[in-house]
């Protein structure tokens, strides 16, 4: 069965993980990925602790679906392989601050040179323009400066970090998003383009309700608590007896009405809106409801109550839900050198282009030799390639050439 992106090939230059989620979305979708890395160490994901087999469990979580070829693009020979890949390709996609591709002759400009039809997508911290663009940062930096740390706080209005690299992740899926657009584009109008992706962007635009808030002139400053993130006991996560939490997203009469009933609590049914000092009497009076129970008893109370409340499971809980299950949101792919490793499955589910795995995270360099061949560079121009570490094959070929008396 075909896939929704089979004959499209990525060249994909970023690493750690948002471009690489992006690429390994695209991946799953029948797309090509070829990942590039550096000749020394490669991806620096790959170092990542903990190590299953020998490899790092991050790496292998979010490289499937991919080629690799090492390539030290700071080399002009090294430039000029990358941009014959360039040539047969319909995305590039790199992570680097801006202007670094462009310094190295591998940027927009260049690749468009020999391949008009390409998108081009950089995906940075703040972007290609403004105060903030040559910044540094991480996940953290931009979920801070986007304000949504700033909702994200305890009962005392301290940040919390939260479990979920939420710029890293949501980052890179607005990028296969925007890449998708742009490829779509390229149909009606036979030209790529370059499009630019900012996490601080991704993040601002994740802010709907928050930003109502704001233009209606109901801003909080931070710990402040909207109606969907702590300022209602209809919507919040309450402690049980036993120490576990629950949550309660009784958004809509109907929800909260169901709750109270279920909780044997007809009297707090009039009371869901209740502001002001009632509003904190009704929050004490949830909590001490949820305290009356253990968690597995709150969740047995309310499986059919149609109340919106569901428990707090930890990650091995959840990936063992019947729910999970059910959905094949859990499975296993078999690795050369690392066995059978546990791998998440796909978030959505295409009846007649379905999402894949085809092959697991490559070892660096594991097809350099393969794509060389497509663009006419074997045997000995290959080795000299190798040997003076403009490339860089596996540690398999790299056995085989050093055993012919070449050093690679």
């Amino acid at each position: 069965m075909r896939q929704a992106l089979e004959g499209i090939r990525v060249l994909d230059l970023s690493r750690m993980l948002p471009g690489p989620f992006c690429s390994m979305m695209l991946g799953d979708l029948g797309a090509e990925v070829i990942k590039v890395e550096e000749v020394e160490g490669g991806d620096p994901t790959r170092r990542t602790p903990p190590m299953t087999g020998g490899q790092s469990a991050a790496f292998l979580q979010i490289n499937r679906n991919k080629k690799s070829i090492a390539i030290n693009l700071k080399h002009p020979e090294g430039r000029e392989v990358f941009l014959k890949l360039a040539a047969t390709a319909d995305v590039i996609l790199d992570q680097f601050r801006p202007g670094v591709v462009d310094r190295l002759r591998v940027g927009y400009a260049n690749v468009s040179e020999v391949n008009p039809r390409a998108v081009y997508c950089s995906l940075t911290g703040f972007g290609q323009n403004g105060p903030h663009r040559d910044r540094s940062g991480h996940d953290l930096n931009y979920i801070a400066l986007a304000g949504v740390l700033g909702l994200t706080t305890d009962y005392r209005g301290t940040p919390v970090i939260p479990g979920v690299q939420i710029a890293d992740i949501a980052g890179g899926m607005v990028t296969a998003f925007a890449i998708l657009a742009a490829l779509l584009a390229r149909e009606r109008t036979g030209r790529g383009q370059y499009v630019d992706v900012s996490m601080f962007d991704v993040m601002l635009a994740m802010l709907p309700i928050p930003a109502a808030q704001h233009f209606a002139g109901k801003t909080t400053g931070v710990g402040g608590k909207y109606g969907l993130s702590g300022a209602y006991p209809f919507y919040n996560v309450y402690e049980t007896s036993d120490g576990r939490f629950m949550t309660l997203g009784a958004l809509e009469p109907k929800f909260w009405e169901n709750f109270c009933r279920r909780a044997g609590r007809e009297d707090l049914i009039a009371r869901q809106f209740d502001e002001g000092q009632k509003r904190e009497a009704l929050f004490d009076e949830v909590r001490a409801i949820f305290r009356s129970r253990t968690q597995a008893e709150w969740t047995e109370l309310m499986r059919d109550a149609d109340a919106c409340c569901e428990p707090v499971l930890a990650i091995a809980e959840a990936f063992e839900h019947a729910q999970t299950l059910a959905r094949e949101m859990v499975g296993e792919i078999e690795h050369p050198t690392a066995g059978r490793v546990g791998s998440l499955g796909f978030a959505y589910k295409l009846s007649d282009t379905p999402a894949r795995v085809s092959r697991p995270s490559p070892a660096l360099g594991e097809h350099t030799s393969e794509l060389l061949a497509e663009i006419g560079i074997t045997g000995e121009e290959r080795d000299r390639l190798l040997r003076s570490r403009v490339l860089r094959a596996s540690d398999t070929e790299t056995e085989e050439i050093e055993g012919t008396g070449l050093r690679v």
